[in-house]
């Protein structure tokens, strides 16, 4: 059933989905810089970076599948993903904390999460992940592994005694090198279980029963 929640939602995503069509030049100039230098999170300090719908419609239907209610995501950005998962814990009662590096980043997703009437289930860390998530004691039903692929691993270790028999990890940008090399990481844990989603675009890792 679509609910009044669910349309303002869809709302604010399809306007965000309107304005991220038009970040690829942005998007290119800041790999364009690669040749150069490194490139680094500010570089896409004004790129969307988003999954794509498909991938959105999914996650909802994994969590309301799965009754998910405990969602740590790395890599807010302007939170096109966030709401995807608010969509989903509006069905099952939860909660989720994301985390975003960029500061300017974090203000307009929480701004987006506002628009959409779903702020008050969205806690917005801003800064370095490996501080803000650190002493992170809760359980974790559902991570997102949507930020920078070189700490995939470091996040993933960070909140790992976090982990129970049903959580389950969802990562993005699977078919990138630096994600590559912590999924072959992660696929050594025998408790581990990884299925590759999206024509090998999301690997979704859960823990053997």
């Amino acid at each position: 059933m679509i609910t009044e929640d669910k349309i303002q939602i869809n709302e604010t995503l399809a306007d965000l989905y309107s304005d991220a069509k038009y970040d690829m030049i942005k998007a290119m100039k800041s790999i364009a810089k690669s040749v150069f230098k490194p490139i680094q999170p500010s570089d896409f300090k004004d790129v969307y970076l988003s999954i794509s719908k498909e991938q959105g419609e999914d996650l909802v239907e994994l969590i309301k599948q799965n009754n998910i209610q405990n969602i740590v995501e790395f890599g807010t950005s302007f939170g096109i993903s966030t709401l995807f998962l608010a969509k989903g814990i509006i069905e099952t009662g939860g909660h989720i904390i994301t985390t975003e590096l960029i500061d300017s980043k974090a203000k307009s997703a929480i701004e987006n999460f506002k628009k959409a009437g779903v702020n008050n289930l969205i806690e917005v860390r801003v800064g370095d992940a490996k501080e803000t998530l650190k002493n992170h004691k809760q359980p974790i039903d559902l991570l997102l592994l949507d930020g920078w692929k070189d700490l995939y691993l470091t996040i993933f270790q960070i909140l790992e005694s976090n982990f129970h028999n049903n959580t389950l990890i969802y990562v993005d940008n699977a078919d990138m090198v630096e994600t590559k090399a912590f999924l072959q990481t992660v696929s050594k844990n025998t408790k581990y279980k990884l299925q590759s989603q999206h024509q090998g675009k999301v690997v979704l890792i859960s823990i053997k029963k």
